[in-house]
């Protein structure tokens, strides 16, 4: 295995930047000689000519302008890698505010995406409904959060519409009982349509628990004693979307939008940002160190 020398490849890249190794001694504070040597021993073990000394000015051939893109790519990255690992800058918390019913399956993977790049900040993910979420994002308690909301506020950027669906057991048949039993706990966003829904429909229908909590929810729901809407795609893996051939009303669309605010997490939080959108645009995310990023507050 072949590994190719940083500090040749900084050499390299500063006498292609400064036209001539005299200058690109003085940026880099090593004498002519030392240059020279640097770029001898990056030639030997490529076995390529990387410069034209055939002029007086120095030129790259071919080869070495093709080196040179990779050159820059292979020292940002490793500058970026040093930075994160061990600046001050990239070191803290940052708190994420997310609806219970939207963690799965973004969430999980943009956290272990985050982790990986800014191993030293720590994450402090808070699940609660949108209410609350504002309200705390308002009070300044969050860096971001994402909300499920029909009518965003004008700051926030909507990353995502999808329709609502009726959820119920896998296989279940509470969706056919009359009064229909619709299960949410007390502060769900999502209960005043679909029972607004149910209501204008004609259909029948009554509470099936009285909670706060999101699992309680569930289980009365697996256990197909209810049925309750959530956003398509964002159920449970024990839980399902139910085949009604139009035997329920319609919910609509609902908007996953995200919120950001800074409080000093700069360029980290512009990361978290661009991982979030991708995660529920669909949109690829580009590699860190080909974005440009302000230095943090």
């Amino acid at each position: 295995m072949r590994n190719l020398d940083m500090t040749a490849l900084r050499s390299f890249v500063a006498v292609a930047d400064h036209g001539g190794v005299t200058r690109a001694a003085g940026v880099l504070n090593f004498t002519q000689s030392a240059v020279s040597m640097q770029l001898k021993r990056l030639e030997e073990m490529l076995d390529v000519t990387l410069l034209d000394r055939s002029n007086r000015k120095i030129a790259l051939t071919p080869t070495g302008e093709q080196l040179l893109g990779y050159a820059r790519r292979i020292i940002d990255m490793n500058d970026e890698a040093m930075s994160r690992l061990t600046s001050d800058v990239f070191e803290g918390e940052i708190t994420i505010g997310v609806p219970h019913d939207i963690v799965y399956p973004v969430i999980p993977r943009v956290l272990h995406r985050f982790n990986a790049e800014f191993p030293r900040m720590r994450v402090h993910l808070v699940s609660a409904y949108t209410s609350k979420l504002k309200a705390d994002f308002e009070r300044g308690q969050a860096d971001v959060i994402l909300t499920t909301e029909t009518t965003p506020g004008a700051e926030a950027e909507v990353l995502d519409e999808r329709p609502m669906c009726w959820i119920g057991a896998p296989g279940g048949s509470a969706w056919r009982q009359r009064p229909l039993r619709y299960a949410s706990a007390r502060n769900c966003i999502f209960r005043g349509d679909a029972i607004r829904a149910l209501e204008k429909a004609g259909i029948d229908w009554e509470s099936a628990v009285e909670t706060e909590q999101d699992r309680t929810v569930e289980a009365t729901i697996s256990a197909d004693l209810a049925v309750c809407a959530m956003i398509e795609g964002t159920e449970p893996p024990h839980l399902a979307r139910i085949d009604h051939n139009g035997e329920l009303p319609a919910l609509g669309m609902q908007k996953i939008s995200m919120y950001v605010q800074d409080r000093g997490a700069g360029q980290v939080l512009e990361r978290l940002a661009a991982m979030l959108r991708a995660g529920f645009t669909g949109e690829a995310l580009r590699p860190a160190y080909s974005e440009p990023m302000a230095k943090a507050g």
